[in-house]
């Protein structure tokens, strides 16, 4: 049972279901931190100094010991990533060392882990059932992996190493968050020739918002991606690209020290904890196991994909020079999709803005929760709660009986306030309890083309796909039916984690799915069939180029977690950019420094550190477990409830693999995600 603490003016420390976000301030978020830190320690201090022990009363209230904290914990660090102020700022930047330093101790608290070896020798501990003996061995390895066996000095110091780590990949977020929303570039209107009208008119608002004359360009993607892809201006397209790469290594908020220290750190934490480096220390709980398999498994995709994509780069080469010329000058990054674009055009005769009327955002949404319902039988209906800003939408959960099984928020639009990309996240973890079923809350946020003027938000193909990707992401939260509590929802091994999310992803492709949201804003049409079909036909143009952007991502990140030295006095900036280097179809500039501003790898302690391969590793079993949904039906409600049985339901209840082959009835085919990308 969650430890509680007395009401509270606090609005963080009277957490109902409905979070108050129009109560909470900067200013709540120390005391209430403070209050549940002094008191789960107390019930740390209780559970380790009880009697003879039972599974009740002992593993289970361990199991909830930092709900509550966990919650408020969680509010406190989004709300600094929706409406990022200098005082939220302040606030996280206060509470950090404070966490970390008491998830640290808990880890290594003596009494708890004596605790839990003499609670794991009885025989009652002997004689649980699968999910609570799954539970207890999870929680002993978990101890393990914190240092509990540590002597006391490598204790005192593994501690100062994850505070330090907190803080600076802290710093690290803020820097790219400030220097995105610091960036600014007004333009006139004739530089933006070959513009998407909605871009230019979009952009021209902006501009009107902040009384200043021409158009307001942004490192926002709604406003980059298109400019790099359309814009005739090849000078605008290089000070775009180049201003973007800028993030993260300007004065005041250069992060290529703090990507060294972070390595570093890493590294000392995992040899602390008796492994060979960072990728081994995480990747153990997970399906790849060792650092060594996940580079192999990257390094054998880029070996299959190489072909086909000196193929496309030699094709996009021939084209360029077709069109600008042989004395034109050598393509440069900012020229890539401009040019791929052009040449998509020509050769499918389908420019994807032409989808975008089809996609309006609430109609895509409609469209999803429609699906969802066929598949998985749930019913989602907009319902009410306060939110943290006025774009805030709040949707409500239901299964075939009528049960409120989740509720969820959505905030789709970007802001100087915000941090870029889409995420989802967990607020609170319900489930199966004594006396019913307790609801599951959790949030959904990305930057997608907002409205403008009259004009409602109409998404790219590419946006849709992310916001059914989030989808499956809060699916897998709100369908756990697992009654322990850190073992439930999106709680499982990293690299099995996204399978949920990229299977949804691909109704997005088929047509049966499409008439369901896919229409006219201004007409009620449906998507053109000729339309549909050259959408089909394009689906893998250029799948080499984008597979291998990928694969540099998580070759990069491994190869720096596994095999580079971070206390050989080598750049890591450098050896990164080096790798990058072999997975794009141009020269990078001496000074490329993606990984400065790379908020996956470096944005929290662990987070996709030594862990973006999973992102392709889960796409081959999404390749290979839709393989199912298309031969047993788009909307086969058996195949539904057997997915929902088999994985949304089961957290970490079991090991991945095996849910993995309860839904499949096999292991999955290695080579499925490059036949789904016509790379074989």
């Amino acid at each position: 049972m969650t430890q509680q603490v007395e009401q509270s003016s606090n609005p963080l420390l009277n957490i109902g279901f409905k979070i108050p976000f129009d109560q909470i301030k900067p200013e709540h978020a120390e005391g209430a931190v403070d209050t549940l830190l002094a008191a789960t320690r107390a019930r740390v201090e209780q559970l380790a100094a009880a009697g003879e022990r039972d599974f009740a009363g002992f593993m289970d209230d361990l199991d909830t010991l930092t709900e509550q904290l966990g919650t408020v914990d969680t509010i406190v660090h989004h709300l600094n990533s929706v409406v990022t102020s200098d005082e939220w700022k302040a606030a996280v930047e206060a509470i950090i060392p404070r966490t970390s330093a008491f998830y640290s101790e808990l880890s290594l608290h003596p009494g708890l882990w004596k605790a839990l070896k003499a609670y794991a020798e009885t025989d009652a501990a002997k004689g649980l059932d699968p999910l609570r003996s799954r539970l207890l061995k999870l929680t002993l390895d978990e101890f393990k992996r914190g240092g509990a066996d540590l002597p006391d000095d490598k204790k005192a110091r593994l501690t100062e190493v994850n505070t330090r780590l907190a803080q600076i990949t802290n710093q690290f977020a803020k820097n790219v968050l400030e220097g995105t929303a610091a960036y600014e570039l007004y333009v006139p209107s004739e530089r933006l020739a070959g513009v998407p009208q909605r871009v230019i008119d979009a952009t021209r608002l902006d501009a009107q918002g902040k009384d200043k004359e021409g158009h307001r360009l942004t490192l926002h993607q709604p406003v980059m991606q298109p400019i790099l892809t359309y814009a005739d201006d090849r000078e605008l397209r290089r000070e775009l690209w180049q201003a973007s790469g800028r993030l993260g290594r300007e004065e005041g908020r250069d992060n290529r020290p703090l990507v060294s220290e972070i390595l570093q750190l890493r590294r000392e934490r995992a040899e602390l904890l008796g492994f060979r480096n960072f990728a081994d220390l995480v990747l153990e709980e997970r399906m790849a196991k060792t650092g060594d398999t996940a580079l192999a498994f990257e390094r054998d995709l880029e070996a299959k994909t190489r072909p086909a994509f000196e193929r496309e780069n030699a094709e996009l080469e021939a084209f360029y020079r077709s069109q600008a010329g042989a004395d034109a000058p050598a393509l440069e990054m900012w020229d890539v999709a401009y040019w791929a674009e052009k040449q998509r055009q020509e050769k499918y005769d389908f420019d994807e803005e032409t989808l975008r009327p089809y996609f309006e955002l609430n109609n895509v949404l409609n469209g999803l929760f429609e699906i969802c319902q066929r598949v998985f039988g749930i019913t989602v209906k907009e319902g009410q709660a306060p939110g943290w800003h006025p774009e805030v939408r709040f949707y409500d959960i239901s299964d075939e009986s009528g049960t409120h099984v989740a509720s969820f928020y959505t905030d789709w639009f970007p802001r100087d306030s915000k941090r870029g990309g889409a995420w989802m996240n967990a607020f609170i973890t319900g489930g199966p309890r004594e006396d019913g079923v307790e609801p599951h809350l959790g949030l959904m946020c990305g930057n997608m083309t907002p409205p403008s003027g009259d004009t409602p938000s109409l998404l790219s193909i590419r946006e849709v796909e992310t916001v059914f990707h989030e989808f499956g992401h809060l699916l897998h939260h709100a369908m756990s039916r697992v009654p322990v509590h850190s073992l439930s929802g999106t709680n499982v091994a990293w690299d099995f984690v996204e399978l949920p999310s990229q299977i949804m992803e691909n109704w997005v492709m088929e047509r049966e799915a499409l008439d369901l949201f896919a229409r006219h804003y201004q007409t009620g049409e449906r998507l053109p069939q000729d339309l549909f079909e050259k959408m089909v036909a394009a689906r893998n143009y250029r799948a080499a180029y984008t597979a291998m952007r990928q694969y540099s991502f998580g070759t990069a990140d491994l190869t720096l977690h596994v095999e580079f030295d971070p206390n050989s006095g080598a750049d890591p900036i450098a050896a990164a950019r080096d790798i990058m280097a072999r997975f794009v179809p141009t020269a990078l500039p001496d000074d490329y420094a993606q990984i400065a501003s790379f908020n996956h790898l470096f944005s929290s302690p662990v987070g996709y550190g030594a862990g973006y391969y999973s992102y392709k590793w889960a796409e081959v079993l999404d390749a290979d477990a839709f393989s199912r949904f298309a031969s047993e039906g788009l909307f086969n409600r058996d195949t539904g409830r057997a997915y929902v049985d088999s994985i949304l339901s089961r957290g970490n209840s079991d090991d991945a693999a095996q849910l993995y082959r309860d839904f499949m009835g096999r292991d999955p085919d290695p080579e499925a995600l490059l036949k789904r990308s016509g790379l074989l």
